[in-house]
């Protein structure tokens, strides 16, 4: 299987399409996937823009729109991560991946896909210490500090992506592994980027989690970007086996962005499925037995360990797996569903740029769907609940879905929604889950009414640790009570509505909940302690002028 590697996208789509066709026509080769390894830029509308973390003179919109709109449709399918330069507002709305636009899939906040029998993992974003150990609070619209930590790394995907065995073949991440210099010709790299000897001395330069990802799972390809430079490694391992380390630069003349690699699957058999992108199973089973270690709070958490008294280890089961599995109906193929929620970018209409604003938080059918049938909790969804605002849904009307497939056969075969598996109208058998599960708890328990005439709508999407605390036992819901120990005006106007724990509906919806929503229930009624904290927004301060200290230091921007 021919795979094209690319470094830093920055939006460039046309371009880089236009050499993987150039690529295809000189060589008389076909290349089966792209693989992007961060700031994609999916960028669809001017609005979009404004969600990025860049300085203003470095905001384009360059031609991804083209692809979402379906003026053009990606030649060649697409797979992506999030890096430091992203429309963070429209991957946040698909947290577990999904279509951005006809043949070109995210994935997520940290996914596994399968293709021609080629297992490919991936994590988005770049490492920060100090947001690592948080929750996931952000949404749109975003002040200076959420539009970085939006992001940043977050401990929970290290996490799961740590219990996959057996091996991937292919990892991706953005910011380069900790120490991966060592295992490469580190001269010619501090050559070509002399601001990085100090960090490859101190051994600074690079993310740990992702060190620890790649010792832990010892991947055979492991591909990234971020740097802006070419640099490739081979990292042996105690087991005997090594992993293949590319980085590629961004895309611009000149530089070294793309390359094509052949990678073959161990059995053979599994090559005829004709590039079909496919959930991995392991991956999905472990995100629904892991779903009560979300966090949407921001503050540290952590992940449970050995010693404790609860689940350490969600490597799944066969008979989790089994479950799971039948909640697909038998089928991984991860359907043709894209679905334009915004209106796209018109270069021919004349709008004043300093005039636009960032959207409101959406939440994406495709998650909806995705979260439906795994039976687990979207993080956009739950931290909006929390906050008291409301769950938008799009009214934009797409105009073009009708034509959105890249191949009407396929998208008439593959289209795989959850509702239309079911035929001749009879009744689906009911398959007991042996594992662990819940319903999500935004549709368990009412949702909190906040009031707080006080509290703008850009300060509660940035309301810290206790607006947005779980409890103890790492249960996803907090219903905050007043603060007696603040000011008078904020004791009077912060009240909660909605919860009448007497009511036949509610006793029924807390019985069926399970033990531990009914304890966090009594805890919520009966505990008076203040679970409002004081926030102070402190954008943060550019202290560093070398680039390298900027990219893993304070500053995202550059």
């Amino acid at each position: 299987m021919k795979i094209a590697v690319e470094g830093c996208a920055h939006g460039e789509l046309e371009k880089i399409y236009d050499l993987v066709e150039s690529i295809q026509l000189r060589e008389k080769v076909k290349i089966d996937l792209l693989i992007c390894c961060g700031d994609f830029q999916s960028t669809r509308n001017l609005e979009d823009l404004q969600c990025m973390a860049v300085p203003k003179k470095h905001l384009d919109i360059c031609t991804f729109y083209k692809y979402y709109s379906g003026e053009k449709v990606a030649p060649v399918l697409t797979v992506f991560i999030g890096g430091n330069h992203e429309a963070s507002n429209y991957l946040q709305e698909l947290p577990y991946g999904g279509w951005v636009a006809p043949n070109i899939y995210y994935l997520g906040y940290a996914g596994v896909v399968n293709i021609n029998g080629i297992r490919i993992g991936g994590i988005s974003g770049i490492y920060k210490g100090h947001d690592y150990l948080k929750g996931r609070f952000e949404f749109c619209p975003y002040n200076e500090s959420t539009k970085r930590s939006s992001y940043h790394i977050r401990q929970i995907d290290i996490f799961r992506l740590k219990q996959l065995t057996p091996k991937v073949d292919i990892l991706l991440s953005h910011d380069w592994p900790r120490g991966v210099t060592n295992f490469g010709n580190k001269k010619q790299l501090v050559r070509f980027k002399p601001a990085f000897k100090e960090e490859i001395d101190e051994n600074k330069l690079g993310s740990p989690p992702c060190e620890d990802l790649l010792m832990t799972l010892k991947p055979p390809y492991w591909f990234s970007a971020h740097l802006h430079c070419k640099f490739s490694a081979l990292i042996p391992h105690d087991n005997g086996t090594s992993t293949k380390f590319l980085a590629l630069d961004k895309c611009l003349p000149k530089r070294r962005f793309l390359q094509v690699l052949d990678i073959e699957c161990e059995d053979s058999q599994l090559v005829e499925t004709k590039n079909e992108l496919c959930y991995d199973l392991e991956w999905l089973t472990i995100l629904h037995l892991t779903n009560h270690l979300i966090s949407i709070r921001g503050s540290n958490g952590f992940m449970p360990g050995e010693g404790g008294c609860e689940r350490f280890n969600f490597t799944p089961t066969k008979e989790e797996k089994e479950a799971v599995l039948q909640r697909f109906q038998n089928s991984l193929r991860i359907p043709l569903n894209f679905t334009r929620i915004a209106e796209p970018y018109n270069p021919s209409m004349q709008v004043d740029f300093d005039l636009v604003e960032q959207p409101k938080a959406f939440v994406n059918p495709q998650t909806t769907d995705f979260c439906d049938r795994l039976n687990i909790d979207d993080p956009l969804r739950l931290a909006m609940l929390m906050t008291g605002h409301d769950l938008n849904t799009s009214n934009y009307v797409d105009r073009n879905a009708p034509n959105d497939s890249v191949s009407s056969e396929r998208n008439e075969n593959e289209l795989l929604i959850a509702d239309d598996s079911l035929s001749n109208e009879e009744e689906p058998e009911q398959v007991e889950i042996p594992f662990q599960s819940r319903a999500p708890l935004a549709s368990v328990l009412p949702k909190p009414m906040w009031r707080h005439d006080s509290t703008t709508t850009e300060e509660a999407s940035t309301l810290d640790e206790s607006s947005l605390s779980t409890s103890t036992n790492r249960s996803l819901l907090s219903l905050p009570t007043p603060n007696k120990q603040q000011n008078s005006n904020l004791s009077d106007n912060f009240t909660i509505d909605g919860l009448n724990l007497s009511s036949p509906k509610m006793l029924k919806a807390i019985s069926s909940a399970g033990e531990d929503v009914k304890s966090l229930v009594n805890t919520c009624v009966e505990d008076q302690q203040p679970a409002l904290a004081e926030t102070e927004d402190k954008p943060p301060v550019k202290k560093f002028k070398r680039r390298n200290q900027a990219i893993y230091a304070k500053e995202d921007s550059d």
